[in-house]
């Protein structure tokens, strides 16, 4: 089955429920939610000064008035010590996949933190490292079976990365205390689901077994750390998967001047993937605000209006610790304590929540839902703009992008699916878009219609 009917231009639709229940978000399970989500990453070490649960535990009021609906939690598990990078080591390099990194906290402070942040109404997923562990696990001494080794009987190092060593997935011992592992978070501690780190660098045979031996004990939302284009069998299991692509080709076309149509060739391929999981979408994580630059570093004036699109596609919005600050220069260290400069002032905090609320409550944004369709909509300066329509029956969101630096720039719409009276998200204006088809955008301007 096609996830999505290519019309002449973009028609979408995805396999999904048919109506949302009238269920809080908290009472729903991950096959209701995913579809009006949005996720926000917590890097638990550069939140705030503790760098701890407790104190991340109070921002909770603030990213629930910001919109926020899913809190991921970058790995919570004790760091290795063992060859271990800088002088606090890296998160995904585990030493034990079943205990709480005491810098964060313990145990109960983390059971605390998700059943509060469930009172308030988020879901909460944590990072999954499965293809890996740091060189002193307690695997490495209690199973060193369960690694791959080097000719020299040394365990195997990730490509490129000295401070972890690789598991064996043909140790079906492994498999099944990786699957325990996992079970004992939710059983521990309630989470609604995990991000698994590099999931295309395990084989997708490991997740089909694993994720439905892991949801006998409740449903869950996975999202895989992967490109479907390159990995297109992981559709099977997961609900959404990353965008890389389409990060790396918006950086490029932004810093190369490319032609628009590139992105939407681009669109068109993600829009052939088979299996009814989502594309999530983002501007900055904790990979690329660390190695590659902030948002603005990459994308500079164009930043807001891909966060527009990542937010109103098809799909679910991921998002990262501080861009609501936002942070356009700063990169957080990875393996030291750096934390983000919050002022209090939350810059583009309004941004984000009008963008999220709208995601998450209007019926043509729902992501992976068969009864919506995406549309590109015609324009008089189609290498400038990007125009799409999202629509669920009557219920429309309009958006319309000025990819480019022209300023002043004049255009016309003149696509037969746009009329009637449509409202300005940002300004709040109405306008009758039957009679007015003319526009005026400055570089990298953004409207976002309502109808």
């Amino acid at each position: 089955m096609k996830r999505f009917v290519i019309t002449a231009l973009i028609t979408a639709g995805l396999i999904s429920c048919n109506t949302i229940p009238k269920k809080t978000m908290a009472e729903q399970l991950p096959s209701e939610w995913k579809h009006t989500a949005n996720i926000y990453e917590v890097n638990v070490r550069q939140y705030t000064k503790e760098g701890t649960f407790k104190a991340f535990e109070k921002e909770l009021p603030r990213l629930k008035e910001m919109g926020v609906k899913v809190l991921w939690f970058m790995p919570i598990t004790p760091i290795a010590q063992e060859q271990k990078k800088g002088s606090m080591g890296s998160p995904y390099a585990a030493q034990d996949y079943i205990s709480i990194n005491p810098e964060f906290g313990t145990l109960q402070d983390f059971k605390d933190l998700v059943n509060e942040a469930h009172n308030q109404g988020f879901k909460v997923i944590i990072d999954w490292v499965a293809n890996h562990t740091g060189w002193d696990h307690v695997w490495t001494k209690s199973h060193p079976e369960y690694y791959l080794h080097d000719a020299d009987g040394s365990f195997h190092k990730a490509s490129g990365m000295d401070d972890i060593i690789e598991l064996d997935y043909k140790n079906q011992e492994m498999r099944t205390a990786m699957i325990d592992a996992m079970k004992f978070w939710v059983k521990e501690t309630n989470i609604d689901g995990f991000r698994c780190d590099l999931a295309s660098w395990v084989e997708v045979d490991f997740w089909e077994q694993a994720r439905p031996e892991v949801e006998k004990l409740k449903p869950l939302f996975f999202i895989g750390e992967y490109d479907e284009l390159e990995n297109p069998d992981y559709g099977k299991v997961f609900d959404a998967s990353y965008s890389w692509k389409w990060m790396h080709l918006t950086e490029d076309f932004y810093k190369k001047n490319l032609p628009l149509s590139d992105l939407t060739d681009l669109l068109k391929k993600y829009a052939a993937i088979q299996y009814p999981s989502m594309r999530a979408w983002f501007t900055s994580n904790h990979d690329e605000n660390s190695w590659n630059g902030t948002e603005y570093e990459k994308y500079g004036d164009m930043a807001k209006a891909l966060a527009v699109f990542s937010i109103t596609w098809d799909g679910i919005p991921l998002m990262y610790s501080g861009q609501e600050l936002p942070m356009k220069s700063k990169r957080l260290e990875f393996f030291e304590k750096d934390p983000i400069p919050w002022d209090g002032t939350y810059q583009m905090a309004e941004f984000y929540k009008k963008l999220l609320t709208l995601k998450s409550n209007h019926p043509a944004l729902r992501g992976g839902d068969a009864n919506v369709k995406t549309i590109l909509i015609q324009n008089t300066a189609p290498d400038k703009i990007f125009a799409y329509l999202r629509k669920n029956g009557d219920k429309e969101v309009l958006v319309i992008l000025n990819l480019s630096k022209e300023a002043n720039l004049n255009f016309n719409l003149t696509d037969s699916n746009i009329s009637g009276i449509y409202r300005s998200v940002f300004s709040d204006l109405k306008t009758d878009l039957t009679t007015q088809k003319s526009f005026t955008l400055q570089p990298y301007e953004y409207i976002v219609f309502e109808k």
